[in-house]
């Protein structure tokens, strides 16, 4: 994570790139062990959100290969779940090892399809690493229970097993992250898988299974299904519909995950799901104003704000709102840098498409024709590109503007005063999401009381990054079912057996 932090703490000097020198650049769907093409030898271009061009195609794959990858994955997996876990273990540090080694290559691939500055792609695949290491340790010590049985003559023995395989699907926000903290947590379970990325960065995928494919990963334990928003309904059905299917694995909208929550639904799936967020970022009188402003800054601004765990609602005490803003701005105007992010000294790229802007442009547009005030930012950076959006703040947001309620996943900090601790907390919580949570204090019994009342799945003390292999990774309400990344991430891909041995004095 120190990458990402340096990405807005400083500026670094990034060297230019082309297509032509993306190693590891794979143009195929990946199915039973083999590079393939579509069925139907359709294919989609994928593209630089920066300025458009076409980094290559890849195949425009359908239900009837992503039925192929299904029954694939299904006859690996009589023979996955059978090997050992030190066997999976190793095969998930040589994974590991190998995506260390190739952390420019992957970089490069993430900053050409997916828009983000260099040094943030190079800090996403430390992050994605981390996964595949922690797995790789936690293979090995997903454990059963021996339970005191209430019988004398009786033995209770509780044991877990992989559920079988898993249908992967991505969102475009953080390409290679979301593949190893689901995949490496159901290897390690010892499942298999069909992964299905997000249309718009499908070839950090294929980089990283690729790496996977030479760390030793046998054929058809992972598949990979490349398909346009076209053919995607279709992939979808099958992927969450499929008997064969025992669990699907999803990190995206609240809308979609809804969708396949009721797909899953017809089968009695299980579901992984990481939906959408609405992070408050709660700054108290007793903060230290120029730290909390500082974590400000990769709290929104990470992603040129397009994550999930980004701050979207800043509630800032009256006493040191003007003080909070005036900082923050400061180091908005200094640090955020546009551009394309293969260009020395940017830190903020393009938004990944034009439905994004679109959106990001229409919820600052409504806030203020209703009074909201701009203090930095608030239109497209024509200058620079279509689908670059400025870094803005707002203040004089009020509830009836779209922008205090709705999550914007874009670079648009909105700040709002509060005046007791009860007001921040009813404001932090009037939102059906429930992911992260920012709270900046120095006041301890302050920082456990706002622990245990956010109704959230994680919560940040002073802290703007909280995201790591180690904890459990998830929300509440409306934001998710399930956790990714602890010992908690391998368990959801498994199922508890109970075995009672009877008659034992015979």
């Amino acid at each position: 994570m120190s990458f990402i932090r340096g990405a807005l703490l400083s500026k670094q000097t990034i060297t230019t790139m082309e297509y032509r020198h993306l190693h590891l650049l794979k143009k195929q769907g990946y199915i039973n062990g083999e590079w393939v093409n579509a069925k139907n030898n359709g294919s989609f271009p994928v593209l630089d959100p920066a300025n458009d061009k076409v980094i290559t195609d890849v195949p425009d794959m359908d239900a009837s290969d992503a039925k192929a990858a299904v029954d694939a994955a299904a006859c690996a997996f009589k023979t996955w779940r059978d090997t050992t876990a030190k066997e999976r273990s190793s095969i998930l540090r040589k994974w590991f090892e190998n995506c260390q080694k190739n952390a420019e290559h992957l970089a490069e691939i993430i900053t050409a399809e997916a828009g983000k500055p260099l040094i943030e792609s190079k800090g996403e695949i430390v992050y994605g690493s981390s996964f595949l290491e922690w797995f790789a340790d936690t293979a090995r010590h997903i454990n059963g229970e021996v339970i005191p049985s209430p019988w004398p003559n009786k033995h209770i023995m509780v044991t877990r097993h992989p559920l079988g395989v898993v249908s992967i699907i991505t969102p475009w926000n953080f390409p290679f992250a979301m593949i190893t903290r689901k995949v490496g947590a159901l290897l390690a379970a010892g499942c298999t898988c069909v992964i299905k990325p997000a249309e718009d960065t499908p070839l950090t995928a294929l980089a990283a299974v690729e790496l996977a494919l030479q760390a030793g990963v046998p054929k058809g334990v992972i598949n990979v299904v490349t398909s346009s928003r076209k053919n995607a309904p279709g992939v979808g059905k099958v992927l969450c519909e499929d008997p064969q299917v025992g669990c699907i694995s999803f990190t995206g909208s609240t809308n979609v995950g809804k969708i396949l929550y009721g797909m899953a639904a017809k089968g009695i799936k299980r579901v992984s799901l990481e939906l959408g967020g609405n992070a408050p970022f709660i700054v108290f009188p007793s903060a230290d104003i120029n730290n909390a402003a500082d974590q400000a800054m990769l709290a929104k601004f990470r992603n040129n704000g397009q994550a999930c765990v980004g701050a979207n609602r800043f509630l800032i005490h009256q006493d040191v709102f003007d003080q909070f803003v005036q900082c923050f701005q400061s180091k908005i105007q200094d640090r955020c840098i546009l551009g394309p992010g293969n260009k020395e000294g940017v830190t903020c790229g393009p938004l990944i498409n034009e439905a994004q802007v679109k959106s990001v442009s229409s919820l600052v547009d409504d806030a203020v024709s209703k009074g909201a005030k701009v203090l930095i930012g608030g239109k497209i950076a024509k200058s620079i590109g279509e689908k670059f959006y400025e870094s803005t703040m707002l203040i004089n947001v009020k509830k009836e503007m779209k922008i205090y309620e709705e999550e914007i996943f874009g670079p648009v900090a909105v700040c709002l005063k509060f005046k007791t601790e009860s007001e921040a907390l009813e404001i932090a919580n009037s939102t059906k999401s429930g992911l992260a949570s920012y709270v900046f204090t120095k006041d301890l019994g302050q920082a456990f009381r706002m622990s245990r009342q956010l109704e959230f799945g994680m919560v940040a003390i002073n802290d703007g990054v909280l995201s790591s292999a180690e904890p459990p990774f998830g929300g509440v309400k409306e934001s998710g079912i399930g956790r990714e990344g602890s010992k908690h991430g391998a368990e959801e891909y498994t199922d508890i057996k109970y075995t009672l041995f009877s008659a034992l004095d015979k």
